[in-house]
């Protein structure tokens, strides 16, 4: 059965009950207290999302969502829209960076066609889950990118590709994206949602240079002007979003209602995350900030979540590298929390030199 809206929205608050019995267990690992920093924290999140306190990284999964804007007629992108058919199918050949990462990190990779414009080069596409609302969206420089029911929709497609995970047992997932003038998009969905000015939510994307980037403040900032009425979530999302966008706004929101660690990428990735934060709040607490991205505005999504990233890496890519990148990271929080010793059962001194 296909959830609604409310139902996307009902995401239970994070269960704390465990936070001090993780926290006496973290604690009492054969090392000073805090030694471990940041991870000791993501041991403790884990616990708390899974709801035990022997967390584990079961089937990790990447689902990165593809979709074209028309905003990228406004010239807002130094590429062609038809390098978004184009990186899908390099996706499909196992030819790009977020192919390479997810096998080290050893995730299931998913790649979804959430509304690609062009048609895909002559590849085979029997892996490709094919999903588009459209072939892409409208150009919001002059019309909402979408509808209100492609929106919903969207997120409702963004769902049900999480659940298919979570049938399979996943408990940690990413999500990332392709879509060219999706920074756009992003940007928009920033300014609006978290009440940031436009200049300091965009950025260079894929290359602009600075005439480049001029155009695209300006292209912006008169699109934001024209939809000023635009300030309910869904609204916000409908007029400015993509259909890549609005599937990872779903997608984080059933992450959460199945109880996963959700990994979060970079600049657009984080704006799908602005939108389900907007819509339901609790989302946030299942998150694991991966990094800090390289794009203008990213920073300000992460002071807007309050949140600290795990790695900072200059990265500007997409396709959730970033996120994939971070996969070993939990797996090191899990492990030295299930098979370190304690000073208990190690028989070593703890720092008062008392043996538990």
């Amino acid at each position: 059965m296909t959830p609604t809206l409310s139902d996307l929205r009902a995401v239970e608050p994070l269960d704390t009950s465990l936070r001090d019995t993780l926290q006496h267990l973290i604690d009492t690992r054969t090392k000073p207290p805090g030694s471990l920093g940041r991870l000791e924290t993501l041991a403790r999140q884990l616990g708390m999302i899974q709801r035990t306190t022997q967390p584990r990284v079961v089937r990790p999964a990447m689902i990165v969502f593809a979709g074209d804007h028309g905003i990228a007629h406004e010239g807002v992108s130094p590429y062609p829209q038809a390098v978004t058919a184009q990186m899908v199918a390099n996706f499909l050949v196992g030819g790009a960076a977020i192919n390479a990462f997810s096998g080290v990190a050893g995730l299931e990779l998913e790649i979804v066609d959430a509304g690609v414009a062009t048609p895909l080069p002559d590849v085979d596409t029997s892996k490709l889950i094919s999903l588009p609302i459209a072939q892409g969206t409208r150009n919001f420089a002059h019309d909402a990118a979408m509808t209100r029911e492609q929106a919903v929709a969207a997120l409702a497609a963004g769902a049900a590709r999480v659940r298919h995970h979570a049938a399979l047992g996943t408990n940690v997932i990413g999500f990332g994206e392709m879509g060219i003038a999706n920074t756009s998009s992003a940007a928009c969905l920033m300014s609006r949602l978290c009440g940031v000015p436009i200049d300091e939510c965009v950025g260079r994307g894929t290359g602009l240079d600075n005439a480049g980037l001029a155009k695209k403040r300006n292209v912006l900032a008169a699109a934001l002007a024209r939809h000023a009425n635009a300030r309910e979530p869904i609204d916000v999302l409908a007029t400015f979003g993509g259909f890549e966008i609005a599937m990872m706004a779903g997608a984080y929101l059933e992450a959460a209602r199945q109880r996963m660690a959700i990994l979060v990428d970079g600049f657009i990735a984080t704006s799908a995350l602005v939108v389900a934060d907007a819509l339901s709040p609790n989302v946030r607490d299942y998150c694991v900030f991966a990094h800090a991205s390289n794009e203008a505005g990213h920073r300000r999504m992460l002071d807007h979540f309050g949140a600290r990233e795990l790695l900072t890496l200059d990265l500007r890519l997409g396709e959730g590298t970033g996120a994939a990148l971070a996969v070993p990271l939990l797996r090191a929080a899990t492990a030295f929390l299930n098979e370190m010793a304690s000073f208990e059962s190690a028989g070593v001194d703890d720092r008062d030199g008392r043996a538990h």
